[in-house]
């Protein structure tokens, strides 16, 4: 009876989108226990390091029990909800509690998170994506209460696992990724490590402390009184009253980690210019009232975008990546043109695939879905992927220039500043036009001052005399 209830009971585990991240934060879940789901339901709403992605169930069944509660941040290859796939929707309830402490489907993943679900997993949700099976390629992690038996198990293992009783076992600190690479660069076994975090979880902190001594034997004597001291600095820092702290996790996280990743490993130039883009903006208008573009949004942006274009089709080697193991420069024939887009979660990089062959409308068009879909939060993964030069649009912000960072991996971003009107020498007069600022930040190791200055000239000039796009295209 037993048996055959277990068997009835499918766990589906926090996927994998394919994108190498490890965890992922429950936004909300859109079931609870005793409601009936349907294969290809969305059962709950996760937000991965890259994108907010909704998670379907992949079979018919009843819900038996949901495994951590919204704002838990998971691993991959977590079990999140278990479904009686027979239907059996009364006894769900009662038997959810029997099911969590059933040792074989959650120590299989992390029994540990019973108690505090720390990781975090995604879940390949989006179209042409499909169920990863990631679980069968991460470590296996052991509950913090296992130790006490683990003299136990020790010999066991030793007998049939042979050399693999070894890892094993020192994979049984809690950590997460970062910390684990951490530990892995300072030499550091984190067996050895004693974890401050809750449920047992080794910090950042504790590796870092127990490295120190390894680096510095000898002063072992002067080790305390260090470390009293930065153990008061930040208590009477934080006023609750009058402070508030914001966890840096999800896509401002890793924004975060890209930025500083990039901004030291690629050397950053940027140049800038001053343009008149008055005859740009009376093109918008009359692009407005054309029947080609009856229903599309037309603004300076879509125009820019095509000047970038045709100042790459002109110059290709701009249009360009860095690759550091091999030591060579990849020159892209396609253009993946980002648009980066503040959301409230962060600031989001989703690209136009194939920008260059697109014609305007089809242009405007993209663009429109981009930027819809950003400010929903439904960017997929697979749109922030691939991406050779970006466009950020700060002028929106009141902003007249910048000095932007590379998206990473990409050779070229170029910042719109606020458009105002300013007296400009026209026609040898002073005349109030329509003027903004534009600043290329490019990659020098693969594109030379010359290169960059021929590319941001050619989009001042496209700008300040539209009908190029024609001439030039």
């Amino acid at each position: 009876m037993t048996t055959m209830t277990e068997a009835s009971v499918r766990e589906f585990k926090m996927p994998d989108v394919g994108e190498g991240l490890t965890e992922a934060e429950i936004l909300k879940w859109y079931v609870q226990p005793g409601d009936t789901v349907t294969d290809g339901q969305v059962v709950c709403e996760v937000e991965t390091a890259k994108a907010a992605v909704e998670l379907p169930i992949p079979y018919d069944g009843v819900v038996r029990s949901l495994h951590f509660p919204e704002g838990t941040t998971v691993d991959v290859g977590t079990s999140i909800i278990a479904v009686d796939v027979t239907g059996g929707a009364a006894p769900a309830p009662a038997e959810a509690p029997a099911a969590a402490a059933a040792p074989a489907p959650a120590p299989a993943v992390r029994p540990a998170e019973e108690k505090k679900p720390e990781g975090s997993g995604r879940q390949p949700v989006l179209v042409g994506y499909g169920v990863a099976a990631s679980s069968t390629k991460r470590r296996p992690r052991k509950s913090p209460a296992i130790p006490a038996q683990e003299p136990a198990t020790a010999a066991p293992q030793s007998e049939l696992n042979g050399h693999g009783s070894a890892p094993a076992v020192k994979e049984r600190p809690l950590a997460k990724p970062p910390v684990r690479k951490l530990a892995k660069d300072l030499g550091v076994d984190l067996t050895t490590v004693v974890p401050t975090g809750p449920d047992g979880i080794i910090t950042r902190e504790d590796v870092h402390a127990a490295a120190a001594p390894a680096q510095a034997p000898a002063p072992v004597t002067q080790a305390p009184a260090p470390v009293t001291t930065p153990a008061a600095a930040p208590v009477p820092s934080y006023d609750s009253a009058r402070e508030t702290r914001v966890p840096v996790k999800g896509v401002r996280k890793a924004t975060a980690a890209a930025m500083v990743g990039s901004a030291f490993t690629a050397p950053h130039v940027t140049e800038f210019i001053t343009v008149d883009v008055t005859r740009t903006l009376k093109l918008v208008e009359e692009l407005k009232q054309d029947k080609e573009m009856q229903g599309l949004r037309v603004n300076p942006l879509l125009l820019i975008a095509k000047a970038l274009l045709v100042a790459i089709r002109r110059h290709p080697e701009i249009n360009a990546s860095w690759d550091e193991a091999a030591q060579e420069i990849v020159v892209k024939h396609y253009v993946n043109l980002g648009i980066a887009a503040a959301t409230p979660r962060g600031l989001l990089v989703p690209n136009i695939k194939d920008a260059q062959a697109k014609t305007l409308p089809q242009l405007a068009e993209s663009l429109s879905e981009l930027v819809s879909t950003a400010r929903e939060g439904k960017t997929s993964p697979a749109a922030m992927q691939g991406g050779t030069v970006t466009i950020t649009n700060v002028g929106v912000f009141g902003v007249d220039t910048g000095t932007p960072i590379l998206n990473p991996g990409e050779s070229a971003i170029l910042a719109v500043g606020a458009i105002k009107l300013q007296p400009w020498v026209h026609k040898g007069k002073v005349k109030p036009r329509q003027v903004t600022t534009l600043a290329l930040s490019f990659d020098h190791r693969l594109v030379d001052g010359e290169l960059g200055s021929k590319v941001l000239a050619d989009v001042a000039a496209i700008l300040e005399q539209p009908k190029r796009l024609i001439t030039w295209a």
